[in-house]
């Protein structure tokens, strides 16, 4: 490396013989005390300097020492040794024979200051240093002058006393070490016992884990085994029972034929209430038998592209003779062409029918009316009443089998027809919710996929 032209120097000497070696470690160790440096650093540069000049002293037969300060590259100031070797460096280089050396020092190598090569080591002053000013590196020239180079006896003596200072440090770092290790060790101990102490917890938490999934799956078996047991019922019970009722509503229509002895009023009005009776059970029966054929998943899809005006028309007609109210009208609005939709066309009139028949029989004043549009890749469809609305919390219980919106149960039915509508519509690939609040009636969305399920 180059270096820049140094400044007038703080002290240099002349490294001839085994002597100098000596008086180098002294003056260096001097300057580095003048400069600022603290003590351990002061030890530091003057042994790498002794080390230095040892080697420069074998190799090549001394060298012209020079120490100065300068202002590094990091805005930080270093004390610069500068050793001109008597003789060219061996192929230029310097290798320090000890590999400790470098370390003792912030820079070590060869540089070429002003044209001539010196082996040059740098160690930065402490920011709490005074700062060179011209005026302090002149009373540092004035001190050093007066202080006289020490005999190599003196300077043994106090490379000994620095030996047994580094010693008493060692020791004490040593036990300073050895406390440290103990605390860790300690720390260590709690560490592992905490780890096993977490790890038998979590060992436990995952036993309990895994004795819980299996009771969850043990409950979700029995569950399926209860609905299993339960569709069954219903379809054997419903089963049996079609034919009573349709007995029953057969032997009520004979009693009231005009071909038959004639009733009298009283008689009339109780066949007729059997009649009515039985037709309401027929009803409930016919319904329960639809719910249990579609939780026991043996209702297959027809699918094929259905015209919703047709659909729309039917629907019409039907619907209207129930509409007995005067007060309240039946809207079914054509949705615009194409109309087109890929879906079990019998399921589907299902389900509208069945939102149609809940709106005429929970409203008693004003409309009840189905529109369809088109958005995207789904068909959506509303049918809406301006009945007397349902509260937000009742609006998933509506769809819980046999379950009645309270004050509704003056107008009939059994609570099945709103699940069943919905498991019609999720086989269909489609959604069913529920708009409404309290006064201002009730809208059903459908919604399901052109394309079909």
């Amino acid at each position: 490396m180059t270096g820049e032209p140094a400044a007038q120097p703080l002290l240099q000497m002349a490294l001839r013989v085994e002597q100098d070696i000596f008086v180098i470690r002294q003056r260096g160790r001097e300057v580095a005390a003048v400069v600022g440096l603290e003590r351990q650093d002061q030890v530091r540069i003057a042994t790498a300097l002794s080390e230095v000049a040892r080697d420069l002293l074998g190799t090549v037969g001394g060298a012209d020492v020079t120490f100065h300060i300068d202002a590094g590259a990091d805005g930080r100031y270093h004390l610069l040794a500068d050793l001109a070797p008597v003789t060219p460096l061996p192929d230029g280089q310097y290798q320090p024979q000890s590999g400790a050396v470098s370390r003792l020092v912030d820079t070590l190598g060869v540089a070429t200051v002003e044209g001539v090569t010196v082996v040059r080591m740098s160690r930065r002053v402490p920011a709490n240093a005074p700062i060179p000013t011209p005026e302090r590196l002149a009373e540092f020239r004035s001190e050093l002058g007066r202080i006289a180079p020490a005999s190599a006896l003196d300077e043994l003596t106090a490379q000994n006393g620095q030996l047994i200072a580094a010693l008493d440090e060692v020791r004490s770092q040593r036990d300073e070490l050895a406390v440290l290790n103990e605390e860790l060790a300690e720390t260590n101990r709690g560490v592992l016992a905490l780890y096993n102490q977490l790890t038998e917890e979590l060992e436990e938490t995952n036993r309990g884990v895994v004795a819980l999934y299996a009771e969850l799956d043990e409950k979700s078996a029995q569950l399926r085994a209860a609905s299993e047991s339960k569709s069954r019922f219903l379809a054997n019970v419903s089963h049996e029972l079609r034919a009573p009722v349709t007995a029953i509503i057969g032997l009520g229509r004979l009693l009231t034929d005009s071909a038959s002895d004639p009733l009298t009023d009283e008689q009339g009005r109780q066949v007729e209430l059997i009649r009515s009776s039985a037709a309401d059970l027929l009803n409930l029966v016919n319904e329960l038998l639809d719910l249990a054929k579609a939780e026991s998943g043996r209702i297959e899809l027809d699918l094929s592209d259905v015209d919703l005006r047709p659909l729309f028309g039917q629907l019409r007609g039907t619907l209207r003779a129930l509409a007995t109210r005067p007060e309240v009208e039946l809207v079914v609005e054509e949705p615009s062409a194409p109309a087109l939709l890929r879906t079990d066309e019998v399921l589907l009139g299902q389900v509208l029918r069945n939102l149609l028949h809940n709106g005429l029989k929970f409203t008693e004043r004003g409309e009840v009316r189905l529109r369809a549009h088109q958005q995207g890749d789904r068909w959506t469809f509303e049918v809406s009443d301006t009945g007397l609305g349902i509260a937000p919390e009742l609006h998933d219980r509506i769809f819980e089998e046999f379950y009645q919106v309270p004050g509704a149960t003056r107008v009939g039915g059994t609570g099945l027809g709103l699940p069943y509508a919905r498991r019609l519509v999720t086989l269909l690939g489609g959604t069913l919710e529920l708009t409404s609040e309290p006064g201002r009636g009730s809208t059903f969305h459908v919604s399901l996929p052109v394309g079909g399920a």
